[in-house]
């Protein structure tokens, strides 16, 4: 039971954190970008939402909700099960926590750190920045997604054992 109010508290706080990042994309549209947009860039912008933010945000927020549900289903699964799930869900949860704070720090402050290696790689084509980015994103967004499936093992075996009981 604690495991899972664990993975809701931190979810529904990684999910906040979430929306007051939302403040940094819509100060980047007031300002602009700092750099001229090219023309590949025009071209792409339905991927891009004109905001090199967004990706991460989006997976802080997402993955905010993901903890929620899955902290839910942890909790009942222990409430109906005799089975102890602490030890598989806290590895769960600290892929989850690793996982979502790698995105942001990769995707957000880190947007700074490969504009200054690569400057106006968001911007225009230089696809070494824009493809290491994202594969850093990638990475951690791997992370959180094994975080999960760690989590749904835990609950789906202490479920199972419910099952082959009641069965019996």
């Amino acid at each position: 039971m604690i495991a899972g109010a664990r993975f809701a508290k931190w979810g529904l706080g990684l999910f906040i954190f979430g929306v007051f990042l939302t403040f940094g994309i819509i100060a980047h549209y007031c300002v602009g970008s700092r750099w001229p947009n090219g023309e590949l860039f025009m071209q792409n912008i339905t991927l891009w939402w004109a905001c090199p933010w967004t990706l991460s945000v989006a997976a802080v927020q997402a993955g905010g909700l993901g903890m929620v549900a899955i902290g839910l289903t942890l909790m009942l699964a222990a409430r109906v099960s005799r089975t102890h799930l602490a030890a598989d869900s806290s590895v769960a949860l600290w892929f989850c926590i690793v996982g979502l704070l790698g995105v942001f720090a990769v995707g957000y402050p880190g947007y700074f750190v490969f504009d200054a290696i690569w400057p106006s790689f968001y911007y225009s084509p230089v696809a070494v920045g824009k493809n290491v980015w994202l594969l850093g994103q990638a990475l951690f967004i791997a992370v959180y997604f094994a975080g999960t499936i760690f989590a749904f093992n835990a609950a789906r075996r202490a479920l199972n054992v419910v099952s082959a009981e009641a069965k019996l």
